[in-house]
């Protein structure tokens, strides 16, 4: 008689069907990053990962360099991903004579008014699409430090709010070095993430050959439609945060980070900006993804793309031609992942 109590008790604390529902509605956003996907996808093959990873970018609103060698479609993506968005978009292409005033605007003197006035640069924008950053001067690149951080500008003493959304996407060449300047390490810590945008594979290529060989070599943008406007994304970067992350994703986050401080191999490690853009990063997957709730492989799925432009080899690794992403591979393998 108590066994068969006891095993009615296990069996209505374990029901066969259980129905798990999320505190949050996620099905809007998933829709609308599917459309984002397809609407991209009328003219870029591939790239799925690169893509994604912007649009985590955007739900987390965190700024993304894009690395790759020319003709991979890093500016082509980041005009399209813009183009699906309806919001306002800017690009400014750097040059080695750019001012920083050719970015954040100037004041001019109105001889009507007799006095200074404003004249706001390209920067005051939603979308910056950034061409070659790398092509411009230590002066130039500072110009953007606060904006990045802190989506402000302060000149003559007057403080300009950017309006939201305010993102930056800027596209670097890592193969051709003449002509170019090291970004800073305080702009780099700066974006969220870093994407390396690879060659694509055979079968893509000869998709892309028949895609250009349909539309005559022309790239007709006017196809492209709008699926968000700048309401749409503050809410849902507002309902990111709204993700649930248990402590010990907290905790494992934090030990990710704090390895590449102490870690053999790297000169430099990354900072609690990093460890907050894996969190932001990790919310946008899951989500994406439609759970609201954060797992570790939501975690290890945007770890590399935060990591990798923060940290920096030891002399010694660089000459033994050791990388940072092997970095991040090793820590990720001795950290214990939580259960």
């Amino acid at each position: 008689m108590e066994d068969n109590q006891s095993e009615t008790r296990d069996n209505q604390a374990t029901p066969e069907h259980v129905n798990f529902e999320n505190r949050i509605d996620l099905k809007p956003l998933q829709d609308h990053v599917e459309k984002i996907k397809t609407e991209i996808g009328k003219i870029i093959v591939g790239q799925n990962d690169m893509i994604e990873l912007l649009i985590i970018s955007i739900l987390s609103n965190g700024h993304t360099l894009i690395e790759g060698v020319p003709g991979v479609a890093k500016t082509v993506t980041a005009k399209l991903l813009a183009k699906t968005l309806n919001v306002d978009f800017s690009r400014i292409q750097f040059t080695p004579d750019l001012m920083p005033s050719d970015i954040l605007g100037t004041s001019i003197f109105n001889v009507k008014t007799n006095d200074f006035e404003y004249k706001k640069g390209p920067i005051f924008s939603n979308i910056i699409l950034i061409d070659e950053i790398n092509r411009a001067p230590a002066k130039t690149q500072a110009a953007l430090f606060e904006v990045m951080a802190e989506r402000q500008i302060t000149i003559d003493n007057n403080k300009f709010i950017m309006e939201a959304p305010f993102l930056v996407f800027a596209t670097q060449n890592p193969i051709e070095q003449e002509g170019t300047y090291r970004l800073p390490e305080a702009q780099l810590d700066r974006f969220l993430f870093k994407i390396d945008v690879d060659y694509p594979s055979l079968e893509d290529e000869v998709q892309i050959l028949v895609d250009n060989h349909k539309r005559e070599d022309k790239l007709d943008y006017s196809t492209i439609n709008a699926v968000l406007n700048a309401a749409d994304i503050t809410k849902y970067q507002s309902l990111i945060k709204q993700i649930l992350v248990e402590d010990h994703l907290l905790h494992y986050i934090a030990s990710i980070v704090n390895n590449t401080r102490a870690n053999a191999n790297l000169y430099l490690g990354a900072s609690p900006r990093a460890s907050i853009a894996i969190l932001n990063a990790a919310k946008a997957n899951a989500a994406i993804n439609g759970r609201d709730f954060v797992t570790p492989d939501d975690i290890k799925r945007c770890t590399k793309a935060v990591l990798k432009h923060r940290l920096v080899l030891t002399p010694e690794r660089e000459m033994e031609a050791f990388t940072v992403e092997k970095v991040i591979d090793q820590i990720l393998e001795t950290i214990e992942i939580p259960r």
